[in-house]
């Protein structure tokens, strides 16, 4: 390569990375609440990859199965792009209703899910020094004992009672601590807890 060539290839650069290096920050991650607040009344909500049969009484040929798409939306015969994601079967049905009322005379619509993925603001997640770290679909009355089958336990640096749980209350973020391995090590059952939908367990490592 020529000198001037490389000079100029290295003038552009130092100038690119110069006006890359900024002091500002990405802004936090949106706050999703679950619709379930209670652990005793659990409302599955559709999402991304769920594949939905939607039954309209009496009109067999608008009826059929549908896969939401990863903007959460499906596309039926008569209405376009409708926002079926956060919303329960139940939910989702009366409004399909709704909009299939200016086509069809009082119509009557049941939803149901099968393939269940459900919205990733909706998974248990389990990071750091857990043996199998990863998201974890919400099932009713999930425990932490339950949470900690499905990852395979702590790995031999965890520091399972130093662990947090992060749940979001009232729409922000509170951290609890967990004492993880006094659950799973020494049997305490009284450690454990109920878990919810979107709640994120944090392991950190041990320090020997």
């Amino acid at each position: 390569m020529r000198p001037d060539k490389l000079i100029l290839i290295t003038a552009l650069a130092t100038i690119l990375l110069a006006g890359c290096s900024s002091n500002s920050s990405l802004p936090t991650a949106t706050t999703r609440a679950s619709l379930t607040t209670d652990v005793n009344s659990y409302h599955y909500l559709i999402g991304p990859g769920d594949r939905l049969n939607i039954f309209v009484w009496r009109n067999p040929e608008i009826s059929g199965q549908f896969v939401v798409r990863p903007d959460g939306k499906v596309t039926t015969s008569l209405v376009e792009d409708l926002d079926v994601a956060g919303k329960t079967p139940t939910i989702l049905a009366r409004e399909i209703e709704e909009a299939l009322s200016l086509y069809i005379n009082n119509p009557r619509v049941t939803v149901s899910v099968t393939g269940f993925q459900g919205p990733l603001s909706e998974q248990v997640r389990v990071i750091g020094e857990a043996t199998n770290p990863k998201a974890i679909n919400y099932t009713e009355h999930m425990t932490l004992l339950d949470l900690m089958i499905s990852v395979g336990g702590l790995t031999d640096f965890a520091n399972g009672n130093d662990a947090k749980l992060v749940r979001v209350v009232n729409g922000k973020q509170e951290v609890y601590e967990i004492n993880i391995d006094d659950l799973i090590r020494e049997g305490d059952i009284e450690e454990n807890v109920d878990m919810l939908p979107g709640d994120i367990v944090i392991i950190p490592e041990a320090w020997f």
